[in-house]
């Protein structure tokens, strides 16, 4: 017998609709907040990552253009996946380790192609970070409450590609997290277009809500690094921190919530009597630095959860 398909959500505010599939994810966005792919020429901007060798130390500008006189001399067609580095062009053999053109499936489907003429690519240059995660010390055998990479990391490579979701899903979400930090980045009103930078993404375990939370950071990495040439994730694991925080202070950055119900579960505890005051405290002073994270344009904050029913009962404002 088969087993029933199993679903991950994600929800951001003020959208409703929902897909789902055998071992998939479901994604909530409205048509209207998805900018047009077609340019006033109608061509389709197509992205095309470019990744450094560690090595190279050329201009991200330099290659860029070096990578867009390539694409343009090869007049070939468009489809996901890797492209050669030309070896009769020494500057991109010496500095490049490998391109990509990504998201040509969320058009084009029923094996269509893009040909040349169709496409402005979009060149995105970028090196990896070759550092390791750095997270808080812990003498206590416990675990760390918070972790974080500098971004595009080397543990990353490849994870977004990995993960293997409906045609379009995964770009719909990124198209959305892009736009969140493009309006906020461009001033359009809170008042008028309600944009948090929060996004939720909720099922049951083992459906892939962390390793996208991550792949999608790294991608924003990417595709922001000529505006952002530096990018943190941090990775907050939300059920360690209150046995950690109780009667300490400090500023909280957060970019990665884990097992956020673990904050709507401590909230709804304290309230009850059935948890002690430390609790409450830690966790309204977390919701109110990630209120206050807001006001950074260059911020957005990715939450998942197992429980959904524990949120909706507990922090919704």
């Amino acid at each position: 017998m088969s087993s029933s398909p199993v679903a991950m959500e994600i929800s951001v505010q003020n959208f409703t609709i929902t897909e789902t599939c055998e071992s998939t994810i479901a994604i909530a966005i409205a048509p209207e907040s998805v900018p047009s792919l077609l340019l006033t020429e109608d061509k389709f901007l197509v992205s095309v990552e470019v990744c450094l060798k560690p090595s190279s130390t050329a201009r991200a500008e330099d290659v860029q253009a070096a990578v867009e006189r390539m694409l343009e001399q090869r007049s070939l067609s468009y489809i996901d996946g890797p492209v050669s580095v030309p070896v009769n062009d020494s500057f991109l053999v010496e500095n490049v380790q490998k391109i990509r053109i990504c998201d040509t499936d969320e058009w084009v489907g029923n094996g269509d192609i893009l040909l040349f003429w169709q496409v402005k690519p979009v060149v995105h240059v970028f090196q990896l970070s070759e550092e390791g995660p750095g997270e808080e010390c812990s003498t206590d055998g416990e675990l760390s409450s918070f972790n974080e990479w500098i971004l595009p990391a080397k543990e990353f490579d490849g994870m977004w590609e990995s993960l293997i979701y409906e045609s379009g899903l995964k770009q719909r979400l990124l198209r959305y997290a892009a736009s969140a930090l493009f309006f906020t980045e461009k001033g359009v009103n809170p008042f008028l277009v309600s944009w948090n930078r929060i996004v939720l993404l909720h099922g049951p375990p083992g459906t892939g809500k962390t390793s996208l939370c991550k792949a999608l950071a790294q991608k924003l990495s990417i595709r922001f690094s000529s505006r952002y040439p530096q990018c943190q994730l941090v990775e907050v694991n939300a059920h360690s921190l209150f046995s950690k925080w109780f009667s300490e202070s400090g500023k909280l950055e957060c970019d990665v919530a884990d097992e956020v119900e673990s904050l709507a579960a401590a909230r709804n505890a304290a309230l009850s009597g059935s948890e002690p005051s430390d609790s409450i405290r830690v966790v309204n002073a977390l919701l109110t630095q990630m209120d206050k994270l807001k006001s950074a344009p260059n911020v957005i904050i990715l939450t998942t959860s197992n429980i959904t029913a524990a949120i909706v009962s507990g922090p919704t404002e």
